[in-house]
């Protein structure tokens, strides 16, 4: 049975391989980005999430089978808070009735080993408050004093905000499984600068040991994606999956346990 299934993000990198694996299984996909998509919207602005939103409403007829939340950048702006954390909620908040008016919904965002990594705490409190010019601000303050934990910072917020929001009301209790991917290091457009520059790739390696498989291409975190909106999934929520080539592990070990 064809489901239909919202995907951000759907024009590059994991995004774009999901909406091939999803496609190909069957699905109806709804691709949401700045440009070459269904939807073109920008999902750092109030103003573009809205329309986003609205936008899948009208295309799905407001029943929703599923929603991957891929879209991210790792620019050293401030405006990575309010793509990867404000971005993400509000097309989650926003298209949640859609959700739960389906027979079997699922959700799924995409996170980041980074967010084990040393973040701001002001950067995480004031995206959980919701409190997105707050954000934004302290977003600048940090950009001065070094932008490294920007985007950690984003993605810790939206692990905590995941881990709250999935028991909430209107989430578990309307039968919508809502996990994350944490993935290592990706093969994508958004990580292409990384491999480019030698010194950076030798951070890189260091900060995200990948000892199984080494680094992954965008097809491995769809195929992950993939499963948490499938039926099978009938249990698994408020979970962060760690696609990371054992990275995770590798730099936390048992201590987390």
């Amino acid at each position: 049975m064809s489901r239909r299934i919202a995907v951000t993000g759907a024009a590059s990198g994991i995004g774009q391989a999901l909406a091939r694996q999803l496609t190909e299984a069957g699905d109806t996909v709804i691709g949401i980005d700045l440009k070459d998509a269904d939807i073109c919207a920008d999902l750092g602005a109030a103003t573009g999430r809205a329309s986003a939103v609205e936008g899948v409403l009208e295309q799905c007829g407001g029943v929703l089978d599923a929603l991957v939340l891929c879209a991210g950048i790792n620019a050293p702006s401030p405006a990575l808070i309010s793509v990867n954390y404000f971005g993400v909620t509000a097309l989650a908040e926003g298209l949640r009735p859609a959700l739960a008016a389906a027979r079997a919904p699922r959700a799924a965002v995409v996170g980041s080993i980074s967010g084990t990594q040393p973040v701001d705490d002001e950067v995480v409190a004031a995206c959980l408050a919701g409190d997105e010019a707050a954000a934004l601000a302290r977003a600048e303050a940090v950009m001065g004093e070094g932008p490294q934990k920007l985007y950690p910072s984003s993605k810790a917020a939206l692990a905590q905000w995941l881990r709250r929001t999935c028991v909430a009301p209107g989430w578990a209790d309307a039968g919508i499984p809502l996990n994350a991917v944490a993935p290592g290091v990706v093969r994508t457009p958004m990580s292409a600068a990384l491999f480019a520059d030698e010194r950076m790739k030798a951070v890189m390696d260091r900060a995200v040991p990948m000892p199984l498989g080494g680094y992954a291409g965008p097809e491995v975190i769809a195929a992950s994606l993939a499963w948490l909106i499938s039926p099978a999934n009938t249990h698994m929520t408020g979970q962060v999956l760690y696609v990371d080539g054992g990275a995770e592990v590798s730099l936390r070990g048992s201590s987390v346990f």
